[in-house]
């Protein structure tokens, strides 16, 4: 692999591989750019497809099973209470810009998730979309904060309430945080010191989860014609301009990779995981509320209770077992039978019509070599994430069109993008399959000429 003096990674968060690469690659003329000089094909994300742990996974060229963390929450502990959000105190390995700053290469990120709190780099660093507010300190060094909102004025680390009917408000939010995003990427590309540079937009993820029905004539909700049917491929056009802007101020020293973390899908229904506990008599309550309600501990029957689940774009099931939950019901021994069973019935769940789904049902274990924190016992991927996993209770029925936290037309899917351009190597455009989200920072490491640690659980791309 050429070496490169600089790497800019560019990273669309939930950046699509058929909306990318096929449908609307004629209208990108930055990315088609890129794609047309360099290599570039689908990149398989993590299990699970989320964005905590995706990015993280990314970075440290190390599994969700190593890094101990399976989604935005993570329980804390075996107690039925203890849940916590997995900010940037969770990620105990080091990351492509800790070992740039261990060499004494200078680094910017802006917007690269499980970056909050903010944690000294050789370098400047903007948080991501899990600051809760712009009231925090949210920048290293703290003095880079005056400098960002005297720029930008007021920084928009994320759309608030993307998950609502009001569209129009999505869409002024989510032009605002892209212009402001990038404006800013601009300022420190030309003012700041740096070899690694890093912005992640979370743009697309948001209009994807918005908007998909009004673009996707698959999706069970679309209307033809509607007035928003282009809002998502003129955003992507939009975003591609940007990219244009920044791309402009690079030299020739500078390899480039456009990186998502996951892609997206239409959205065909929900699974009500607890419903169906509850209805197979795994899932005991004291009291059933008479409205969708989210399931909490002290609405448990815990004595009776042999699991319970979560919602989210994959469902988290984990079992109440004696000696390991306060009031656990499954005997040690009997775990394996017990899981194995529910593997099998959860796998073999319907569709509303009665038609068979292609769920795929996963134990930890087989997927990570080595599995840290309090994982699930069981992952589930409703009928290969086309249908999400719906966590509240009083709903009354197993399958659901309606997502129990706001409006939501999209779910993950397992492939994002890779675009890699390098001014020093051009590839012609050759497509190269195979990759998978672990290989990125071991090829970073690469690129700027600097040591792979051994224990990276990834390759670099090759090529």
């Amino acid at each position: 692999m050429t070496h490169a003096k600089k790497v800019l990674v560019l990273g669309l968060d939930c950046a699509t591989p058929q909306l990318v690469f096929d449908r609307w690659r004629d209208r990108l003329p930055t990315l088609g750019k890129l794609m047309r000089e360099g290599v570039w094909g689908e990149l398989r994300s993590c299990d699970p497809p989320i964005t905590v742990p995706a990015w993280s996974s990314m970075m440290t060229s190390k599994s969700p099973g190593r890094l101990g963390f399976y989604g935005f929450r993570n329980r804390t502990d075996h107690s039925y209470k203890g849940l916590a959000l997995a900010n940037s105190l969770a990620v105990k390995e080091p990351t492509v810009w800790d070992h740039c700053s261990t060499a004494g290469r200078p680094v910017v990120l802006i917007g690269v998730p499980q970056t909050y709190p903010p944690k000294p780099v050789h370098g400047h660093m903007v948080t991501c979309f899990l600051t809760p507010s712009d009231q925090v300190q949210y920048t290293y060094p703290a003095s880079f904060k005056s400098e960002v909102e005297g720029l930008v004025g007021t920084y928009r680390f994320d759309v608030e309430g993307f998950r609502s009917d009001d569209k129009p408000n999505i869409l002024r939010q989510i032009y605002d945080m892209t212009e402001k995003r990038f404006r800013l990427a601009r300022h420190a590309l030309r003012t700041k010191p740096w070899d690694f540079f890093m912005m992640v937009e979370m743009g697309i993820d948001r209009i994807h989860h918005g908007f998909w029905k009004y673009m996707d004539p698959d999706h069970p909700k679309h209307v033809p014609g509607n007035p928003l049917e282009h809002a998502i491929r003129d955003y992507y056009v939009y975003l591609d301009s940007q990219i244009a802007e920044l791309l402009a101020l690079l030299d020739e020293d500078t390899a480039v990779l456009v990186v998502s973390d996951h892609g997206a899908k239409g959205m065909a229904g929900g699974i009500c995981l607890n419903e169906w506990l509850i209805r197979e008599g795994y899932l005991v309550l004291r009291d059933r509320p008479a409205q969708p309600a989210p399931l909490k501990p002290e609405m448990v029957d815990w004595p009776r209770t042999t699991a319970w689940g979560e919602g989210g774009y994959y469902g988290r099931l984990s079992l109440n077992v004696r000696g390991r939950e306060p009031e656990g019901l499954v005997p040690p021994e009997r775990y394996e039978a017990v899981r194995d069973e529910l593997r099998a019935r959860l796998g073999a769940i319907p569709d509303h019509l009665g038609r068979p789904l292609e769920t795929r049902v996963v134990r930890p274990e087989d997927v990570y070599a080595e599995v840290n924190g309090i994982a699930p016992d069981l992952m589930i991927y409703f009928d290969d994430l086309r249908w999400r996993s719906v966590g509240s209770v009083g709903i009354g029925r197993v399958h659901t069109f309606d997502n129990d936290t706001g409006p939501d037309d999209a779910n993950h899917a397992q492939h994002g993008i890779f675009i890699l351009w390098n001014a020093n190597g051009r590839q012609g455009g050759r497509r190269m399959d195979g990759r998978q989200l672990m290989d990125v920072a071991p090829t970073l490491l690469t690129l700027m000429g600097l040591e792979v640690p051994g224990e990276m659980e990834g390759g670099v791309f090759t090529g």
